[in-house]
């Protein structure tokens, strides 16, 4: 864990409002809280340094407390059987889809107080089907089937204990048996004295309960079932299958509430209980047959949970102070600033004009969803030089591969190597910091998302443009009515993450007479999920195409939180370049080039952008790889969307090596899906175009375009040129 970090309840308060701070402490020394503004987050000596402004916000003093993390998902279930019902003979079981059987001991079902050796515990593991039963006295007795399951198949799994013999039986049957893999059997255990079934210990599905709840259980359970005397093996069939039985306690059928945290107990004494950090649902189950790919059509085939070790939704620490937005705030960037001894951590937060209401003509879009979608995105890239680079600029000095702490971000993959789908902001995200690096970028910063993002505000603010942010948590909430009060809306280096709330927002802003400006790459690109009743959590499936960390099984790709098409929106039939003119076309390494004018940027309706300009060739510096051009890089494209009067003004040549066209584009080793060459599809387009009503749209189509604004004192064509597209569309 970080010796001092925390994280706000909220990203953004109006004035008049408020936000709470959760922090962690290692220290014993109390530690001080101030705020300051951040205007510029990139640490590089080569360019205009880290600016961060002391604002009389809020301070205080604060002791320090360490407040625990605890990684894993698991259903809580929140009474307890009728007494009686539990006090003898039993059989539990479940449908399981284990994924790292060989990993050790992983619960499927349990009661069990170690401790006090009390209640039972149904388990997987090395050793197969296990069942644990509390003797009293602190003491548990054990029966293992002895036979590993396979990694990713369906397990019918169930043990039982006959009081009238004293014997504990296992049994374990896989669903889609395999010859010459000795994995399915029976055991039996006959034990002295009498078991202490029932416990004080809550029922947990997943994890054993216990002072901290462990043996969390990795990979998918489906229709786990609690019944008051030994079943045989036709009636366990038949209950995993929904049917009630005689002596049934309680049985979950994860098929319903899908999308929520809930979970339904279909027995006689509804036993209802909730998720616990957002283990994965809208899962394919035992039954699935592959007819439907939908689990809102077909929800019985779903009925299961994929559950993870590392899972995390909200860290639950306590408030440790609460700042209040004054009601004369400007809109901003500001930053919590923690400091005990030499240890410092500055948590963002912004303060947004009430809806309806704005302080400037201008709103900065900031790209929150996808700040929080690789928030601590562990890349496995920090060596010895990233190190000293970090010392050396004195940029913040943690980085998520080495902190597992507070989970990873959805480019990771969990331990079992599926990917990861959900990202919450209520927990410290390295990533999202002032000085972050991702990069040991030899011609630039590094710098990708938040951090980089304020290449542009430092720019806005130098140029004496005033403006006010908006988040995208905002617009989701709020819809299009919180940008009509403004002439410009414009985006950071890389909003690539959108609900169909944000994207509407932006849609019918730019169609109601709107002025959009799109200052990056890969924006508008994969389709995010958010639940009205599950606050800070959103949800990421990777379906089908796409430049992707991981890919979405099949059959998974309809978002549980949302119950939509999750992947690509293109794939939802709403590329990027219906929207901003241009679409992710290309990606490389973090290495840069220039743009080179076009004979289109004569043209009268489009002149005026070049004012004071003369180069042909622009953007050939930068903080961001080297120049204005670079890593990822978006087209126009008349077939996806971009309209015919567009202009491209400028475009992007001499890339790298390391350059590909999208997976999306590329049929082939020689064909593509507009019948293109490859090397035509590798180029970023300044574009314009006019909308609606008054409304026009500028894109630059690069993530590292921002990183050159700064160059030679704010005094370049790519500075001038967005200068030039910010007085026309505020005007």
């Amino acid at each position: 864990m970080l010796p001092l970090t925390g994280y706000p309840d909220r990203l953004s308060a109006t004035p008049g409002g408020r936000i709470e701070f959760k922090v962690s402490s290692t220290f014993e020394d109390d530690y001080t809280m101030d705020v300051v503004r951040i205007r510029h987050g990139d640490p590089n000596p080569a360019g205009p340094g880290m600016k961060l402004i002391d604002v009389p916000m809020a301070s205080g003093t604060y002791p320090s407390r360490l407040q625990p993390v605890h990684l894993g998902s698991y259903v809580r279930v929140e009474g307890h059987p009728p007494s009686g019902t539990m006090g003898g003979p039993f059989t539990i079981g479940a449908t399981v889809w284990p994924t790292l059987p060989a990993k050790g001991v992983q619960t499927v079902l349990s009661t069990l107080d170690a401790v006090a050796g009390e209640g039972f515990s149904l388990d997987m593991g090395p050793s197969g089907v296990t069942l644990r039963i509390g003797m009293g006295g602190g003491t548990v007795e054990t029966l293992s089937l002895g036979k590993t399951p396979r990694s990713r198949y369906w397990y019918r799994v169930f043990g039982s204990f006959d009081a009238a013999t004293g014997t504990l039986s296992v049994s374990q049957t896989p669903l889609s048996p395999q010859v010459m893999c000795d994995d399915t059997g029976s055991a039996s255990l006959q034990v002295s004295g009498s078991p202490v079934i029932t416990s004080s210990k809550p029922l947990l599905i997943a994890a054993e309960p216990g002072r901290v709840v462990c043996n969390h259980f990795n990979g998918k359970i489906e229709a786990p079932f609690v019944a008051s005397r030994v079943l045989s093996a036709d009636e366990v069939v038949s209950v995993l299958a929904g049917t009630a039985v005689d002596g049934l306690v309680a049985a979950w059928d994860f098929g319903q509430e899908i999308s929520g945290q809930s979970i339904v107990d279909t027995g006689p004494h509804g036993l209802h209980g909730s998720t616990v950090n957002m283990p994965t649902r809208a899962m394919k189950g035992s039954t699935w047959t592959g007819e439907e790919m939908s689990w809102r059509h077909a929800p019985d085939q779903y009925a299961a949970i994929h559950f993870h070790e590392d899972d995390l939704y909200d860290c639950g620490w306590e408030t440790d102070f609460t700042i209040e937005i004054p009601a004369d705030a400007k809109s901003g960037l500001y930053g919590a600033r923690l400091r005990c001894g030499e240890a410092e951590d500055i948590i963002p937060f912004y303060v947004r004009p009430k809806t309806g209401t704005r302080q400037a003509d201008i709103c900065f879009l900031a790209s929150t969803f996808t700040y929080q979608v690789y928030g601590n995105h562990a890349r496995g890239n920090v060596d010895h030089a990233f190190r000293t680079r970090m010392k050396n600029w004195g940029a913040y000095p943690h980085n998520a591969e080495d902190v597992p702490d507070y989970a990873h971000s959805t480019y990771n993959y969990h331990p079992d190597n599926s990917g990861v789908c959900f990202s919450s902001r209520l927990r410290p995200l390295l990533t999202m910091r002032p000085g972050y690096l991702t990069f040991c970028d030899s011609r630039g910063s590094g710098l990708r998302h938040f951090p980089a993002d304020t290449h542009l505000i430092d720019w806005l603010e130098e140029m004496g443009h005033d403006f006010d942010i908006v988040t995208d948590e905002d617009l989701d909430d709020e819809g299009v009515d919180i940008l009509k009060p403004y002439k410009l809306v414009i985006t950071g280096s890389h909003p690539e993450y959108h609900t169909p709330g944000t994207l509407d927002g932006l849609q019918a802003f730019v169609d109601g007479g709107g002025r959009f400006m799109y200052m990056g790459g890969n924006g508008f690109y994969w389709r995010v999920a958010r639940h009205p009743d599950i606050p800070g959590m959103i949800e990421i499936r990777r379906a089908e195409g796409g430049i992707r960390a991981w890919a979405a099984e099949p059959g998974e790709y309809f978002n549980q939180l949302d119950g939509g098409y999750g992947g690509l929106w293109r794939r939802n039939d709403r590329p990027p370049q219906k929207l901003a003119g241009v679409g992710f076309s290309s990606q490389g390494a973090f290495e840069s080039s220039y743009f080179k004018r076009k004979p289109g940027s004569d043209n009268p309706r489009v002149s005026w952008i070049f004012e004071g300009v003369d180069d042909e060739v622009l953007g050939n510096f930068g903080l961001s790889g080297g120049g204005a051009a670079g890593f990822e890089l978006d087209r126009a494209d008349t077939r996806l969307g971009t309209p015919e009067h567009a202009i491209v003004v400028a475009s992007s040549e001499n890339h790298q090596e390391s350059f590909i066209p999208v997976l999306e584009d590329q049929l082939s080793q020689r064909n593509t899906a507009t019948g293109v060459t490859h090397a035509s599809l590798i180029r970023a387009d300044m574009t314009y175009f006019e909308a609606p009503n008054g409304g026009a749209v500028f894109s630059t189509g690069s993530i590292t375009f921002c990183g050159s604004l700064s160059h030679n004192g704010y005094r370049n064509n790519i500075s001038k040129i967005i200068d030039n597209v910010v007085k026309r569309f505020s005007a």
